[in-house]
């Protein structure tokens, strides 16, 4: 399985990190979807696991956990279609997960698991820095990547924190609120990401509110090493509920235009 560093030291240009709820709207929908956004281009994938109560999303996101839950999806069903996904195309795989599911699971079992399935790093949405140590030990145990979560309102020393207890990549919300579409770009990401490298050389991936390809071009242009979009992607599974064989073409003709954008635009590296 391909790292961060590795994925990032060869791109000559930001990443395309597409974000998908696995199991939504079903499983083998899920796993076609992805499948096709890998084929499109993504360079990485941020995968969340399906919670009920998903407190730093939006509704779009929200709407696709309720889904996925429906359909019958388990964190043990999350890491078989992880594996599913390992076996297709080797490219670094990003767990977005709530913290209550690692710990109903077994925190240990949880990142073992993960690992041997083919996955990268582990990003728990709602464990702070501070609780960090939590989940450390088991994370570098199995051999996984940390990610935390920086805002436009971390102050300096928290972000020197932050970078000390990430080995993968900084994920970086571009602005204040839950995950979801926008119509613009936050003003605040070129200072922000300006800011973040004064304190580490690690990668930089923008997300939250990420919605068009001109979006992810102005990501790239103000150094971002990384660009992750989801509400976007998911909702072309809302639109097409009533004919989902248009859900994974249409998608990937979205991821398509992103990673040409990106291809146009100066490395963020």
């Amino acid at each position: 399985m391909t790292g961060y560093h590795e994925t990032f030291g060869r791109l000559k240009r930001t990443a395309l990190i597409p974000f998908f709820v696995i199991g939504d709207p079903t499983y083998e929908q899920s796993l076609e979807l992805v499948k096709t956004a890998l084929d499109a281009g993504a360079d990485i994938l941020e995968l969340g696991i399906p919670f009920s109560d998903p407190i730093a999303d939006g509704p779009t996101i929200q709407k696709a956990d309720l889904r996925s839950l429906a359909a019958g999806m388990t964190p043990a069903k999350a890491l078989q279609f992880i594996g599913e996904i390992a076996a297709f195309q080797p490219v670094p795989i990003g767990l977005l997960v709530y913290y209550n599911l690692i710990v109903q699971y077994g925190t240990e079992r949880f990142c073992r698991d993960f690992k041997e399935a083919g996955g990268t790093s582990i990003l728990v949405a709602d464990l702070s820095i501070d609780d960090a140590d939590e989940m450390i030990p088991a994370v570098e145990a199995a051999g996984l990547e940390t990610v935390f979560m920086i805002t436009p309102n971390t102050p300096e020393e928290r972000i020197d924190a932050i970078a000390a207890k990430t080995t993968g990549f900084l994920y970086t919300v571009s602005r204040l609120g839950t995950t979801g579409e926008r119509n613009d770009l936050s003003d605040s990401i070129r200072p922000l990401i300006a800011r973040i490298k004064r304190h580490t050389n690690k990668p930089i991936c923008v997300g939250f509110g990420i919605s068009s390809a001109e979006h992810a071009r102005q990501v790239a242009n103000a150094g971002a090493d990384g660009v992750i979009i989801g509400s976007r992607i998911v909702k072309c599974i809302e639109e097409n509920l009533c004919t989902p064989e248009r859900i994974a073409p249409a998608a990937g003709r979205f991821i398509a235009g992103i990673k040409a954008a990106l291809e146009a635009a100066p490395s963020g590296g």
